[in-house]
């Protein structure tokens, strides 16, 4: 089959070409934005691309035309698909038909934390031999790759491993299919890890998306399982709406909780009150030693013992983009995190603050999401950005003024419309000793490396 996907440079339609490829597939692709390191990553995978949505793509003559979310009607190519009823098809609804057909089904959802919990749930069931498929939304180190077919498992190398992880956005499908992601997914295991108000540009409200939880609450087995968290009321709400498979809650007393914080990092686990074992690593923060229990939880529901997959998130090297030291110049770390929404912001200073100590953090935004260009977590922001002992924030491409916003912090806080002057500001108030977290969900004009330039 050839498939033509549009959008395709967006890190989920690239994870579908990777695996549409490793499927034996013809696969090519067109995007607004084709440039490096996805561009690169496809190509390397003898993926032809194509700049732009013109018209002229449609003497590819593909079987199928798997359309990304980024694409709206106006779109030349799409127009004339759509004038001359040529086949289409959404990323989700391809990928549930022609790769999770058969498959048991992990799927991670939440407003935070689905890349790393599903990246700790995948490399705990590859630990464990099983040889899981996964599609994620951003890079596990132990893998190296975005996504990947399912593969051999260690004890019956003759079959084909029925595990497919998957990140489950809330986000909409297409333009002429509004429904969350998620919906297609269809999943035997599901994580509901948190739920908040996001994506201000298709969601009225709070309410709006428990309702695209509840329907995928709808479609999970009764031989299944949730591994929900119990902190969260919203969903709660959504489990009381209807859930007809059991469910397992974590971070409460009835059900995985975290128990006792090592100063090493580790921590030991708990289920029903009773020590299961203690999880030794690295990584930082609450929320993650609560994203290890519920991937634990979930990994469990698949067979593997607890105690195993507590050895395996020992070995667990995290996500690119997620506390990521870009590098150390005279004294002065470099991070680069995804934190785009306040919760996600303060956790992640939060877990910085816990490694430094009383060491300065300069923490420098780039609002840059949909919601947040809108301003509709404006007013979160101080307080998100409140363990941080300065603050340097863009400016570029919003109709708001994070000035106004940042106002209340005082000197302490500074916007910037120009980015070349951010760099300055940022490289003559860094000391040594200080740790830089950079937060977007974007390459924010390779910023990193500039201001590792910069500080040398």
């Amino acid at each position: 089959m050839h498939i033509h996907i549009l959008g395709i440079c967006g890190t989920f339609m690239g994870g579908i070409a990777a695996i549409a490829k490793q499927a034996g597939h013809k696969v090519t692709g067109c995007d607004a934005n084709v440039y490096p390191p996805m561009s690169t990553q496809l190509e390397a995978m003898g993926i032809e691309l194509v700049q732009g949505f013109g018209a002229e793509q449609a003497d590819l003559n593909p079987d199928v035309y798997v359309i990304g979310n980024v694409v709206t009607r106006g779109k030349p190519l799409m127009e004339e698909i759509l004038n001359r009823g040529l086949p289409y098809i959404s990323g989700p609804q391809w990928l549930a038909e022609n790769v999770l057909q058969d498959k048991w089904v992990l799927a991670v959802a939440g407003t935070h934390g689905k890349t790393t919990t599903s990246s700790m749930l995948a490399w705990i069931l590859e630990d464990a031999g099983l040889a899981p498929g996964f599609l994620i939304g951003g890079i596990p180190e132990n893998f190296g790759v975005s996504a990947r077919l399912p593969g051999k498992p260690a004890l019956d190398p003759d079959s084909v491993s029925p595990f497919f992880v998957i990140e489950a956005d809330e986000y909409d499908t297409a333009f002429f299919d509004k429904r969350s992601k998620f919906v297609h997914y269809r999943p035997r295991t599901a994580i509901l890890n948190n739920l908040e108000f996001d994506h201000a540009d298709i969601f009225a409200d709070l309410a709006a998306i428990e309702t695209q939880f509840h329907h995928l609450v709808r479609t999970i087995p009764g031989n299944g399982r949730i591994v929900s968290n119990g902190r969260e009321a919203s969903l709660d709400r959504v489990l009381a709406r209807g859930s007809w498979t059991p469910v397992e809650r974590f971070g409460v007393e009835a059900g995985w909780q975290l128990g006792a914080l090592h100063e090493d990092g580790g921590f030991d686990v708990l289920l029903n009150g009773e020590m299961q074992g203690t999880v030794s690593w690295a990584l930082m923060g609450e929320h993650n030693r609560l994203n290890a229990i519920a991937a634990i939880a979930a990994a469990r529901h698949a067979g593997v013992a607890v105690k195993d997959a507590i050895v395996a998130l020992s070995r667990f090297a995290n996500v690119k983009r997620r506390m990521e030291v870009k590098g150390t110049v005279n004294g002065i770390t470099v991070y680069d995190d995804f934190a785009h929404h306040p919760t996600a912001i303060a956790t992640t200073l939060e877990g910085l603050r816990r490694k430094v100590g009383g060491a300065r953090i300069l923490a420098v935004l780039e609002p840059r999401s949909n919601t947040m260009k809108l301003g509709t977590m404006k007013d979160a922001l101080p307080g998100s950005l409140e363990l941080a002992d300065r603050v340097f924030c863009s400016a570029a491409g919003l109709n708001w003024n994070p000035g106004e916003a940042l106002q209340v912090m005082g000197a302490k806080a500074q916007t910037f419309g120009d980015f070349d002057a951010l760099i300055d500001a940022i490289a003559a108030e860094a000391k040594p000793g200080d740790h830089v977290l950079v937060m977007s969900n974007g390459g924010f004009g390779g910023i990193h490396q500039k201001l590792l330039d910069r500080l040398a």
